[in-house]
């Protein structure tokens, strides 16, 4: 069951590293991202929020499932 669950941690891991930065590629060339200053606006700073919990969720899947392997 401990492989099973670190299996998964680490796909979900690896989908959030896959996922995520693409996606957010593809909002900052979105022309909501920015207004007419050039400046960020909301909708660029939810979605980088949003990357930033996921890629930090991803370590901590990573982490979480190599403490699983080991135990």
């Amino acid at each position: 069951m401990e492989l099973f669950a670190a299996i998964v941690l680490f796909l979900s891991a690896l989908f959030n590293i896959v996922a995520w930065p693409r996606f957010f590629k593809r909002v900052s060339s979105d022309p909501r991202a920015r207004d007419a200053a050039g400046k960020p606006t909301a909708f660029y700073r939810v979605h980088a929020v949003l990357l930033a919990i996921a890629l930090l969720l991803a370590a901590a899947s990573v982490v979480a499932g190599i403490l699983l392997l080991g135990s």
